[in-house]
């Protein structure tokens, strides 16, 4: 059989608990998310989508390997391309839930992200817009176990959403956690990112889902609190010298992070940091087609997008 796009991307899909599993896409870059599938009760729980119609295609093919039943609740953790472009090949069956703030993000941004990356096959991708909100938290019934939607204040953007199982003690953090790569703040905010990843730690989760690369337990919040703190010290003394956030991203020794993917991330990090340390408010909008640019300068070309 001649090979279609679809056929051709990997994916690691990981069983959790009992009808929780994590859809983990490799290596977890630029636009490369992970997922969430949950099975019982009366119908299928999806935990974000895909940034390509091919990718997506393959998510759904793999959710009815899973369950016979159709995805009965779509969550979006936010607002983002790589994890909503897919959702319109849900929206036959299911109804579409996320934070108020990131339903309005998408309804603002809609397939902006698009023009980042041209290069990318995107595939036919059509708006799909939650169409149940919330804004503190929600609990989702009809699964066959407990199931909390948790809005824990500004972090990766002002809507974000994650999604705790308590009896099994799996947390889905969408980009409010990465593992193996850069953690990302400009559209959100790094010190209301720490708060979070703080109110996460409570929780007491033995499995954590980030938004990208691979799974982990708890150490994933700490690994990503130490970046940010790091980030923040740097900007402090950045400021203090009179760098640019490039200048500062260009000159620093990155140190055990450098090894991180898409390591340049770090200037839109300091980008924020500026911003919340000259008395920007958390996750007020910032210029971020010219943070972009200042990240292409930084990698030295467009970064790479495996989607």
């Amino acid at each position: 059989m001649e090979a279609t796009p679809h056929t051709l991307i990997t994916y690691q899909l990981e069983q959790l608990a009992e009808g929780v599993y994590a859809y983990v896409q490799p290596d977890g870059g630029w636009c490369l998310n992970n997922a969430g599938i949950v099975t019982g009760g009366e119908g299928t729980l999806l935990v974000d989508t895909a940034a390509t119609e091919a990718r997506a295609l393959t998510l759904r093919e793999t959710v009815h390997t899973l369950s016979a039943r159709p995805v009965g609740t779509l969550v979006n953790t936010h607002s983002h391309g790589d994890h909503t472009f897919g959702n319109y090949l849900f929206a036959e069956s299911a109804t579409v839930v996320a934070h108020e703030r990131a339903a309005a993000e998408m309804a603002e941004y809609g397939l902006a992200l698009q023009s980042l990356w041209p290069q990318v096959r995107w595939g036919r991708i059509e708006p799909a817009l939650p169409e149940v909100t919330y804004r503190d938290r929600m609990s989702l019934p009809g699964l066959g176990l407990r199931v909390e939607l948790l809005h824990l204040g500004l972090g990766h953007t002002a809507g974000d959403t994650v999604v705790w199982l308590p009896d099994q003690r799996v947390l889905f953090t969408g980009d409010l956690v990465f593992s193996g790569a850069t953690p990302f703040v400009l559209m959100g905010s790094l010190s209301g990112s720490l708060r979070v990843l703080d109110r996460l730690r409570a929780l007491d989760p033995l499995h954590v889902v980030p938004g990208h690369g691979p799974l982990g337990g708890p150490e994933l919040l700490d690994e990503n609190a130490d970046y940010l703190r790091w980030v923040h010290e740097l900007a402090r003394a950045g400021i203090a010298e009179g760098l640019s956030p490039l200048d500062l991203a260009r000159t620093a020794d990155s140190g055990p992070y450098a090894q991180l993917l898409d390591s340049e991330r770090l200037v839109g990090n300091l980008i924020r940091a500026y911003a919340e340390e000259h008395g920007a408010q958390s996750a007020e909008p910032l210029d971020v087609q010219a943070a972009f640019a200042d990240i292409v300068a930084l990698h030295g070309g467009l970064p790479h997008c495996g989607a």
